[in-house]
């Protein structure tokens, strides 16, 4: 609606009329661009999602690093394209990242590296929202301190700014609850003075203020995010470097299966010590057999051993070093299968068992939640071949005489275990 005054003919308002309706359309027109844009990103977003949770029910991605990895990946992209509101910002980034992180825990729910990235970004958002709230806190301190020194005619919004930091204050000081984080602290608008250029400004730079929150709350959680991805990529090269505390000279050390953490590891101690590795072979997947292929060409002296000969090998073993596939909240470790019983047989000759594990692979769940599968059954092929064991089997119909079992870990308990090495 176009005001006239009474006294104003109607053809004057005319220019001013049609450069208002040119703005109007400028600005819807601008506004659709940007829908359509966000529109157009949204379907890639959810194809990517859908992507990688059909890699993880198929198993395509292995091991914790790499699960690890391409989960904050993702998480990243979710952040960065999630539209949130101008109130309750974090509360909107949390919810996609749960409604992501549930789909891709529910996919692979043996990988718990991949709950434990979610509820690292989940932690990192609700950092970066508190301490955003931490920095509005000061801004009113700083107010309240100026309204101070003003006239008895403010009296009224000093006020208001001190209630409003005494509850800030009371909500930083509570247990780091969701609720209490996320509990909406008011801003600095709440304390300000009105301007004497009216509300248009007042309204103006209240939109900026809550623009430039959003900004900085996703730009403060994809910078945290991105470090995350640093801690992930440079996890074995820190674990490594520790190795030359813990390796001595003219020491055997014993081994499981394939660890590239554990294969790391002993490189780097090679480059001072020389030092001598019983590799077991790790059935039925035998992969220390690589290993120890990785070793002999890094010219270490190793020793290829059967996994039934470890109790017969570990009197001669000074430490046993292995790779961990997560590590839950007791200190107990799932790992390949195997080293339960490699476990067993350091406690019994008093032999230290250290552990390898990045801080990703560090779960807060313990062995008797429902949510953690502490087992794989991989394919029976890896231990008998069909065409030689067919007169046994039944063919599908469920008859069979002969059950395959071939489980992919070991849960070792954490009296077993002498020492974690991390990457902190």
């Amino acid at each position: 609606v176009l005001y006239v005054p009474y006294k104003e003919s109607f053809l004057s308002t005319i220019p001013c009329f049609l450069s208002k309706v040119k703005v109007l359309c400028s600005s819807v027109w601008l506004e659709n661009i940007r829908g359509q844009d966000k529109e157009a990103k949204m379907p890639d977003l959810q194809a990517a999602v859908n992507d990688f949770v059909i890699k993880l029910k198929r198993r395509q991605v292995e091991g914790s690093q790499a699960s690890a990895r391409e989960t904050a990946v993702l998480l990243r992209s979710v952040i960065s394209q999630q539209r949130v509101p101008h109130s309750n910002q974090a509360v909107s980034l949390i919810g996609a990242v749960k409604s992501v992180g549930v789909q891709l825990i529910a996919a692979n729910p043996v990988e718990l590296a991949i709950g434990n990235i979610v509820r690292r970004v989940l932690h990192l958002i609700r950092d970066e929202d508190l301490a955003l709230a931490t920095t509005g806190v000061e801004a009113l301190n700083v107010v309240v301190d100026s309204d101070d020194e003003d006239d008895t005619q403010h009296e009224n919004p000093s006020q208001l700014s001190a209630a409003a930091l005494a509850a800030a204050n009371r909500s930083t000081l509570l247990a780091p609850s969701l609720h209490n984080l996320l509990e909406s602290i008011p801003g600095p608008a709440v304390a300000s003075r009105p301007d004497s250029s009216g509300g248009d400004s007042e309204g103006k730079s209240k939109s900026v203020d809550k623009n430039s929150k959003s900004w900085k709350l996703k730009h403060g959680v994809i910078e945290a995010i991105n470090e995350l991805l640093e801690d992930i990529d440079n996890c074995r090269s820190q674990i490594a470097e520790q190795a030359l505390e813990h390796i001595h000279q003219n020491e055997v050390i014993l081994t499981l299966a394939h660890s590239r953490t554990v294969m790391q590891f002993l490189c780097e101690a090679k480059k001072k010590r020389s030092f001598q590795v019983f590799v077991a072979e790790g059935a039925p997947r035998y992969q220390g057999h690589a290993l120890a292929k990785e070793l002999v060409a890094k010219d270490l002296q190793t020793t290829v051993i059967t996994d039934s000969a470890v109790f017969a090998m570990i009197s001669r073993v000074n430490m046993v070093i292995a790779g961990a596939h997560v590590v839950l909240a007791n200190g107990g470790v799932i790992a390949p299968v195997g080293l339960h019983m490699v476990a067993l047989a350091a406690h019994r000759h008093a032999v230290p068992f250290v552990v390898l594990a990045g801080t990703h692979k560090l779960c807060p769940l313990y062995p008797h939640n429902p949510e953690v599968l502490l087992n794989d059954l991989k394919s029976p092929s890896e231990l008998l071949d069909y065409g030689d064991f067919s007169d046994c089997m039944d063919g599908g119909t469920g008859n069979s005489r002969l059950r395959v079992v071939n489980p992919a870990f070991d849960y070792v308990p954490p009296q077993l275990v002498s020492l974690f090495i991390t990457d902190t």
